[in-house]
């Protein structure tokens, strides 16, 4: 850890300390610095190249249940006491908010893991261009592909500090690296385009720009010539990369903060089996190189690995300290915030397991169906579980893909939807939520 993160962290616990003295009764505050770099490369030229590093802090007060928040980019010494003295003052003039509050310290994590979350290799510029313009010219070396929308390729690293009146401070370190690739394929108003992306916390994880940019070209071209199939009733596999939406769909609603609103359409559902017996979704923030691993909350609470669905059963919901306050339950470890904010329940490393079969065996009894690669619009409901979204893929028949389609809608309840969900064996670790290609039979496809 830097010495210059460390310097932040006493930072920190001396503004809480002036905090109190100003009239406070409890106190929180997170700093954050970070830098950032992305280079984009279309037909062998940079088309952007960007470098950002940046540094802010935010300060929390409590004085009785009132809270305020205040933030700042500059950290010199005028600026934090008028930064102390306005969010203070704003304490004060604020309504009460009965569940507000920082953790008891006998709740707070004691014991801090190393989950290898930290890279500290920065590549170059020259390293990035050199990587983006190898995956585009993989992928336009794919027979049928036309032209490039672009490639990308990217890095992060940011530190944090956090510190709290209770006695909790802590200091740590994230890296992520990334890239990507859109091609073309086609000519004129038959154009198709795709992608591929790989992204990791360490640059020895990702998958070539070879691959990345081959990978790309060949799912343009396959969508070439697609067709719109007739309004009906088929079986639907969603492919790895469409298929972690579902997932989200499933973090959303079982948000703590919605739970304790009534509006979740999951809000009666605790205890109750909603997908069959064998599926486990799990959320892990202990995943080694996982992109959103922490051995704490945002609230300084300890995380563990948890099935929020185990065997096909709704276990938990995602709980901070203030939803977990309206349901009289005790926080789940998932406080999530920024600087600006106050802390609300997010999900870690969240997935649906893999299951045991491939892709190949998951569509061969198929007779007539859609294979959907990507998804398009936010067509949910999250108070009824209505789920509308226009898609494109590929059509079905007789257990093999055949032609591409699109301009479709496919519609159902995300209550049935999860019932009949299979996965296949495909799970892949790219975004933070992720699941393997999933089958969810009796779903309704709106076309011609």
């Amino acid at each position: 850890m830097s010495n210059s993160i460390e310097e932040k962290l006493n930072l920190l616990q001396d503004l809480i300390k002036r905090a109190k003295a100003q009239g406070a009764d409890a106190a929180d505050a997170l700093f954050a610095e970070g830098t950032s770099l992305s280079m984009a490369c279309r037909k062998g030229e940079v088309e952007h190249l960007e470098r950002s590093e940046g540094q802010d802090l935010g300060l929390r007060v409590f004085v009785g249940k009132s809270q305020a928040i205040v933030s700042s980019s500059d950290t010199d010494a005028a600026t934090l006491d008028e930064l102390v003295e306005r969010a203070v003052a704003m304490a004060k003039s604020v309504p009460e908010d009965p569940y507000a509050g920082l953790a008891d310290p006998d709740q707070l994590a004691t014991e801090f893991m190393d989950f290898d979350m930290f890279d500290p290799g920065e590549p170059s510029a020259d390293e990035l261009k050199e990587t983006a313009m190898a995956a585009e010219q993989a992928g336009l070396e794919v027979s049928g592909v036309s032209n490039c929308e672009g490639a990308e390729a990217g890095f992060s690293q940011s530190s944090i500090a956090f510190a709290a009146s209770n006695g909790f401070a802590h200091t740590y370190q994230r890296s992520r690296h990334s890239l990507s690739a859109s091609m073309l394929a086609g000519e004129g108003t038959g154009m198709e385009r795709d992608y591929d992306y790989t992204g990791a916390v360490w640059a020895d994880d990702l998958r070539s720009a070879q691959e990345i940019g081959r990978t790309a070209g060949e799912k343009a071209v396959k969508r070439l010539n697609p067709q719109k199939p007739k309004t009906q009733q088929v079986p639907i596999v969603y492919d790895n990369r469409a298929a972690r939406s579902l997932v989200g769909h499933l973090s959303s609603a079982v948000n703590g903060s919605g739970i304790a609103r009534g509006t979740s359409f999951l809000k009666d559902k605790m205890g109750e089996q909603i997908f069959n017996s064998t599926i486990n979704i799990v959320d892990d923030p202990h995943r080694v190189r996982g992109l959103r691993s922490s051995s704490f909350d945002d609230e300084g609470l300890a995380t563990q690995r948890r099935n929020i669905i185990e065997n096909g059963t709704l276990t938990t919901w995602f709980l901070d300290l203030r939803s977990a306050r309206q349901l009289g339950l005790t926080s789940t470890g998932h406080a999530g915030r920024g600087v600006s904010s106050p802390p609300s329940p997010s999900a870690s490393n969240l997935y649906l397991e893999a299951g045991d079969v491939s892709v190949e065996d998951l569509i061969k009894d198929i007779k007539s169906g859609l294979f959907i690669t990507e998804l398009i619009g936010m067509g949910v409901n999250g108070i009824t579980g209505d789920y509308s979204r226009g898609a494109s893929g590929f059509w079905i028949e007789n257990g093999e893909l055949t032609h591409s389609v699109s301009e479709i809608t496919v519609a159902g309840n995300l209550v049935d939807m999860f019932k009949s969900l299979t996965p296949a064996d495909d799970l892949e670790f790219l975004y933070g939520v992720d699941a393997p290609s999933v089958r969810i039979d009796g779903m309704t496809l709106a076309g011609s």
